[in-house]
This record gives C-alpha cells, sequence and structure tokens, in this order.
C-alpha cells in the first residue's frame, strides 16, 4: 500500500498512543494532530516523541464547536479563540512543530487535500458532537477517511443520516472503530459465519488502567454514564471528587451491565443479528494495571444441520487497553483508505470490513 498520511483530532489518552502506535504500523505517517490550543502539522511526518512530550499530562475540558478537547476531565473552558499558551497547560502549541489557532478543527480542515484520514480521538460528551464534527469536513470540502472509535448506540443512526453527504463528498466514515465496539465487533461478525440463525452475542470486557489512568479520565467518565444512575448529561457534570468517590464506592474496580454499546446496532446494521440479541459489560479496574476479567467475545447460534453451539472469542490477558484500541483503529484506518481510493464512499462500522495490519 502507498504512503497514508492522517491526522489526530484530540491529544488526550486515545490521540497520543494513536500517534505512538503508528510507529509501529507499516506505511502510516501522521503529518497533523491538534487540540484545543492549536494545531501541530509538518506533512514529512510529525515528530511524535516531541509531540507526546508537550502533551503529556495535559488535561482538558469539553470543547466547543471550535475547540478540540483531548480526553481529560472537566476544567475550566476556554472562550471562542481563546488559546492557552503558559505555564504547563499549552497542549500541542508546547511542540516545535506546533502553533496557535482559534479553530484547531479548521485548521486540519484547510490541510485536508494533503491529508487520506482523520482519526477523530474526541470524548463523546455530546452525543452529536461527533457527527457535527464530521458535517464540518464535509463542508469543508474535505474527500478522505474519517474514523472514530465511539461507543454510543445511538450516534451510530446520527452518522447513517449523513451517509449520502458523505458519499457525495467522498468521504469514506468507518464509525465505532477501536476495542468494542471495533476488534469485538468484528470477532464477533466472523464468529457467526458457523451460524445459519445467531441468538446471542455477549460481550464482556475487561481493563486496567492504573498506569494510564491520567492520560484516560475521559474514557472513565463515559463509562461511568453507563451506570443505572448516570447518563451522558449527569456524567460530563460530575467534578473530579466526585468521580474518586464512584470509584471509591466501588473499590477501584467497577462494573457494569447492559451498556448502551454500538456494537448492538453495528452488527444488525451488518446483518449478524438483531441488536436487542447483543449484550456488553465488564470490569473498569482503576487502581491496577492487571485486567480485572478476560475479554471474551461469545456468539450462539444455530448451525445449518440444526445444533445449537457458542462460539468464544478472547483477548490476552497482556494485551492494554491501548494495544486493543489503537491497534484496531489504525487498521481499520487503513482498510478504509483502500475502501475510498477504489471509490467506496459512505458509513461503514467494524463488522464491514476487515482492518488492515
Amino acid at each position: 500500500m502507498n504512503e497514508i498520511t492522517f491526522a489526530v483530532l484530540g491529544t488526550g489518552g486515545i490521540g497520543r498512543r494513536a500517534l505512538e502506535v503508528s510507529q509501529y504500523k507499516e506505511a502510516l505517517t501522521p503529518v497533523a494532530a491538534c487540540d484545543r490550543h492549536g494545531i501541530a502539522v509538518d506533512f514529512n511526518g510529525l515528530d511524535v516523541d516531541e509531540l507526546l512530550a508537550a502533551t503529556e499530562g495535559n488535561i482538558d475540558s469539553e470543547p466547543r464547536d471550535n475547540e478540540v478537547a483531548t480526553d481529560g476531565g472537566p476544567g475550566a473552558t476556554a472562550a471562542d479563540g481563546d488559546v492557552k499558551q503558559h505555564g504547563e497547560d499549552k497542549g500541542v502549541v508546547a511542540s516545535s512543530q506546533a502553533r496557535a489557532s482559534e479553530d484547531p478543527i479548521q485548521a486540519v480542515i484547510d490541510h485536508g487535500d494533503r491529508i487520506d484520514a482523520v482519526l477523530l480521538a474526541l470524548p463523546n460528551y455530546e452525543h452529536d458532537f461527533i457527527p457535527r464534527t464530521a458535517d464540518r469536513f464535509a463542508e469543508g470540502g474535505y474527500s478522505g477517511v474519517m474514523i472514530d472509535v465511539l461507543k454510543r448506540s445511538r450516534v451510530i443512526d446520527m452518522l447513517d443520516d449523513r451517509s449520502e453527504a458523505f458519499e457525495e463528498s467522498g468521504i469514506t466514515f468507518i464509525c465505532g472503530a477501536g476495542a468494542t465496539p471495533g476488534l469485538l465487533t468484528g470477532a464477533a461478525a466472523l464468529a457467526a459465519q458457523s451460524f445459519v440463525e445467531v441468538t446471542d452475542v455477549d460481550i464482556w470486557w475487561g481493563v486496567g488502567l492504573k498506569s494510564g489512568y491520567e492520560d484516560n479520565r475521559g474514557t472513565v467518565r463515559e463509562d461511568i454514564a453507563h451506570l443505572p444512575k448516570y447518563d451522558i448529561e449527569t456524567a460530563r457534570e460530575l467534578s473530579e471528587s466526585e468521580i474518586e468517590g464512584i470509584i471509591d464506592d466501588h473499590d477501584g474496580a467497577i462494573e457494569f451491565e447492559d451498556m448502551e454499546h454500538a456494537d448492538d446496532v453495528l452488527l444488525e446494521r451488518a446483518g449478524v443479528c438483531d441488536a436487542e440479541d447483543v449484550t456488553v459489560g465488564g470490569i473498569l479496574d482503576v487502581r491496577n494495571d492487571e485486567k480485572p476479567t478476560t475479554t471474551t467475545v461469545r456468539v450462539t447460534g444455530r448451525t445449518f444441520d440444526g445444533e445449537t453451539a457458542t462460539n468464544t472469542f478472547q483477548l490476552g490477558d497482556e494485551t492494554s487497553m491501548e494495544a486493543n484500541v489503537n491497534g484496531p483503529a489504525l487498521g481499520y484506518l487503513k482498510a478504509g483508505v483502500r475502501r475510498n481510493r477504489a471509490g467506496e464512499y459512505g458509513v461503514f462500522g467494524p463488522a464491514d470490513l476487515m482492518p488492515g495490519f
């Protein structure tokens, strides 16, 4: 495959790890990255080590329309055009490759003709934030690949509603392409091939985050929104101390059941099973690096000769969340570029195509 240039929106945990993992993927060159502070651009390839050092420990708040957040927690939201450039809170502008920008997203769009793919590593604090960001790229004339690692089922419908607009713009959009949804959704689709009818898909994940908690506070906050007493709106209003209180109440390991995860609608739209037959749950441990449980996909169905069986897929306990989210995300990005270069545009899910290596 010819060299692929890509940009990352958001330099929190997911965005930072995408840049890091890209160094181990053939034919991938990161050429732009941005957060709410500014944009770093180098079409010869970003100096990833320098950029990671510049953004280390940078915790940002939810963005406004022209802002890009990192994957951090709540904080003071800068007014439109107010770019922080002082102390340790400088984001990408601390890098020699970077410049401040009043509208970092637009700055990436302006370079779109030299960018093959854009990874949206943005917190999903508003259901329509990623779809609205995609609108901006389509309206700005971008023609390429866009990929996200969002989790919420209802966002898939918002993206599907834009499929025609993406096709007209020449955009290949791959949604829910991380671990779950993403890698595990694709595994379920493969496991379903043994059956003529799938009756049940159970996805059970385990994540240990102690060493990466500071970089992934936004992910933790978004997961808390799946607890019975919370939703995406109430979770975004939680203070850091309130989140710490929730963690303490669960002794550091929070268990989730019947999560609103996009695996269900993604498997349904791929024709694997009905959304109501998919169950997603798991355990998040923010005090230990080891996984609290083995990540497992179980697909139960009926074979053509009338037998009922369960196919099982497991991730190794030694694999980290970063490896299982960013590895597949970049793999699906490469697959998306192949589709885009072949003239296939619109909205795709992780069960619709195999990721590139």
